[in-house]
Parts: C-alpha cells; structure tokens; sequence
C-alpha cells in the first residue's frame, strides 16, 4: 500500500446504518454543517461489519491523520482498531471525534460532546484535543485467541450477556433508548452468577460474580455509569465488580447505576490497575465498547495516552 504525506483534511467515516438507517438519511444535514463551520473533509461509507477497520487503515496510509465517526459507539470501536492496527505512524499522531447518530452517545458524553448535529460540528471545528487512554482485550473465541481495542468501556458477565442479546436484536432491525434496558430486565430472568478468579496487576480476587465492568469511560448502556470514577488519560482502568446478586436487588438498586452512586452498594468492590487476567467456572463472555467478543480466560491491558480525541473544552472536563 502507497504511505503519502500527512494531510489536514479529515476522514470522515460514515456508517450508514447507524440509527435505523440515520447515517444515510441525515448524511446531507451533517455535510452541510461541516462546509458552514469549513470543515475540509473526504467522506467515505461502510459497506459491511468490521469495514471501518479497512477505511481508517487505508485512509491512514492514504496521508489522513484526523478521523470523524459518523455513527455510534460501535462504529468509533472500529476506527480505533483501525488506528492500531495499522503500521504507518504512531496512533498518538491520530486525533478522533464524532458525530452520533442514533440514541447511543456513551464515549461522547465523557467528552461533553452534544448529540445534536450542529454542536458536535462546533466542537470539531474548534479542536481542542488531548491524548486518551486505550484498553486492549486478549480473549478466546472457541480455541481461537483474539484481540480488540476499546477506549471506552468493557464488560464481563451479566453485561455481555446484555449487549449480546442487544446486538442480535439490533442486527434484526430493532432499535431504540430502552433497548438495552429491555434487555437487561429481560436477562434477569434467566441469568445467574459465575465463581470467578480475577487478578489486577497481580492481585488474585476469587469471588461469585454477577457483572464486572472495566472503565476508561464513565458512561456505558445509554447513560449508565457502571465505573463513575473512571479519567481517560490516568493510565488506569477502572473496574467495578457486582458479586452474586439477587434479581430484586439488581432491580432496586438500578437508579444507582444512573446517579453514579454504584460503588456504594454493598455487593459492589471498586479498584484501579493496569493489567487484568480474568478466568471464571462456567466461562464469562466479554464485550467492549458494546460489541459483542468471546469468552475466558480474558486479559486486559492499557496504553496510556496513546490517541488523541476531541473533547468540549466547555462542558467542564478537566483534561
């Protein structure tokens, strides 16, 4: 593949399915903000699962250093996976933004950027930026050991059993906000717990396990805060742990996982480390940045500020 000179135009990647077909609908609104703020840009569409990954490789080795997801959270995963999986330049050369489409804006949020159009094209057009962390997960796929990397947040257990059934759904043509929580209400019925061994930078935790969440974000499931603590530039992820749990507890104690409190419930532990091993009996299923992966045994990593991201110096984030 050709490498040319780095370019000051952006890559903007499109994913046209992206909320109910919103991508293709409301391409031609976001296009028009982007020349009234003169935002230079070359626009590019996926084609199929996993095809954001070739266009930033690609476009990356084509000279483009600054990369616009016009999407959700999923389609964000691939582009950063795109960013480290290709050979060309350091991935701290590469600066990232976007401009949701659909109900899901959990990566986002963090950064204060809007949901609507017009304030997400304001805050690229501005630019502030600032290097963020980005976690990789090695994890099992049947016999196969595979990776992906994730800037927002990971889930292990009764989560990934929630944003499988979600993606599945998805995939049929349903979507809308209360999806997920459908989801996780209806997962409820069925779903147990899992003795689980869990070592942070060489610490071993041996617990029955409900859900485990691993955060560089705060925000995950259309606004919940599973890791509330979490800073993206710390080095750090953030890992919150729900042992075993009854459903009436789990439901009681929702409101918790929305005001950021969830840390405080008593079934809950909260820590901060660098490397995780995770292995559990029957095994845990994993999801980052809410696409469904595989199973035990899991490790996690983290690459301190490694990608730079634009973020809404206004919103208050201290970056």
């Amino acid at each position: 593949m050709k490498i040319t000179e780095p370019k000051e135009e952006w890559l903007i990647i499109v994913n046209p399915n992206a909320g109910r077909g919103l991508g293709k609908k409301d391409w031609r609104i976001i296009s028009e903000l982007l020349k009234e703020y003169k935002i230079s840009y070359k626009a590019q569409f996926t084609e199929y699962k996993k095809h954001a990954i070739e266009l930033a490789k690609e476009g990356i080795a084509n000279g483009y250093r600054k990369i616009i997801a016009v999407g959700g959270d999923g389609t964000m995963n691939e582009i950063v996976n795109g960013c480290f999986l290709q050979t060309v330049c350091p991935s701290t050369d590469i600066t990232l933004s976007i401009v949701t489409v659909g109900t899901g804006n959990d990566w986002g949020k963090m950064f204060g950027i809007p949901t609507d159009y017009n304030g997400a094209v304001k805050v690229i057009s501005v630019g502030n930026a600032f290097l963020q962390d980005t976690g990789v997960v090695y994890y099992y796929h049947g016999a196969h050991r595979e990776q992906r990397y994730f800037i927002n947040i990971a889930g292990l257990g009764f989560d990934a059993v929630v944003v499988r059934r979600t993606n599945i759904q998805k995939e049929k043509g349903r979507k809308g906000k209360l999806l997920y929580f459908w989801n996780l209400l209806t997962t409820l019925i069925f779903y147990r717990h899992t003795q689980t061994e869990v070592m942070i930078d060489g610490n071993k935790i041996s617990e029955k396990v409900f859900t485990i969440s691993l955060g560089i974000g705060k925000y995950s499931g259309g606004g919940m805060m599973q890791t509330p603590d979490a800073i993206p530039d710390d080095g750090l992820f953030d890992i919150t742990i729900i042992k075993k749990i009854s459903r009436r507890n789990v439901i009681k104690s929702l409101k918790m996982l929305y005001n950021g409190t969830i840390l405080e419930h008593p079934l809950t532990m909260g820590y901060k480390g660098r490397d995780i091993i995770i292995d559990a009996d029957p095994l845990i299923h994993v999801e980052a940045d809410g696409e469904t992966l595989g199973h035990s045994p899991i490790e996690f990593s983290i690459l301190p500020r490694s990608i730079h991201v634009i973020y809404n110096k206004d919103n208050g984030f201290g970056c």
